[in-house]
C-alpha cells in the first residue's frame, strides 16, 4: 500500500504489530483509538487485511523472526512511514516488525508506546527488551508483569 497516504497534514496514530494475536490485541484497544485518524503497520495476510478494511494499511515485510534481510526492509518502511506522515505516537504490542518503528520514531522524537503481550507473565519478550531503551511508556496487562518492567504501568489484559 502507499506509505504517502497523509493528504490532510492531520496528526495519525501509527499502530504497528504482528498480525495475529499481536494485532488482535492492538484491536482491542477501538474504543480509545477510534476517535483519532490512524495508519495501521502489520503483515499482508488475509486474516489482516479481513481485519483492517477500510482502515489505511501498511503491509510490513515478513518473517521477522531471526531475517536480518526483513529488518532492514521494515528499518527502511519505517523511515518511508514516519517521513510520510505527521505522526503523533506509535502504539505497538510487538513482535519483531515493532522495532525498526519504535527505534526511529524515537530518535524523531516521537512518543513510542509499548504493550507487552498478556501471555508472556514471568519472562519478557525479546522486542520488549529491545525496544525498552527507547520507549516513551511501557505497558503491561498483568500486575504480575511488573517484575520485568517496575516502570510500566498496568492497564489491565485487552483480550
Amino acid at each position: 500500500m502507499d506509505t504517502n497516504n497523509d493528504d490532510s497534514g492531520a496528526p495519525v496514530l501509527l499502530l504497528v504489530g504482528s498480525s495475529g494475536g499481536h494485532l488482535a490485541q492492538l484491536l482491542a484497544l477501538r474504543p480509545w483509538y477510534e476517535q483519532w485518524r490512524r495508519c495501521w503497520v502489520t503483515f499482508d495476510t488475509p486474516e489482516a487485511v479481513s481485519l483492517l478494511a477500510g482502515e489505511d494499511l501498511v503491509p510490513a515485510h515478513h518473517p521477522t523472526t531471526r531475517n536480518v534481510p526483513n529488518l532492514l526492509r521494515n528499518a527502511l518502511l519505517a523511515w518511508q512511514v514516519l517521513r510520510a506522515r505527521r505522526v503523533a505516537a506509535v502504539v505497538t504490542t510487538g513482535a519483531g516488525v515493532a522495532v525498526p518503528f519504535v527505534v526511529l520514531a524515537r530518535l524523531r522524537r516521537i512518543p513510542t508506546v509499548y504493550i507487552e503481550v498478556y501471555d508472556r507473565i514471568d519472562t519478557p519478550t525479546l522486542t520488549a527488551r529491545l525496544c525498552r531503551p527507547f520507549l516513551s511508556a511501557m505497558l503491561v496487562q498483568w500486575d504480575e508483569q511488573r517484575r520485568q518492567y517496575p516502570e510500566a504501568t498496568v492497564v489491565g489484559t485487552l483480550l
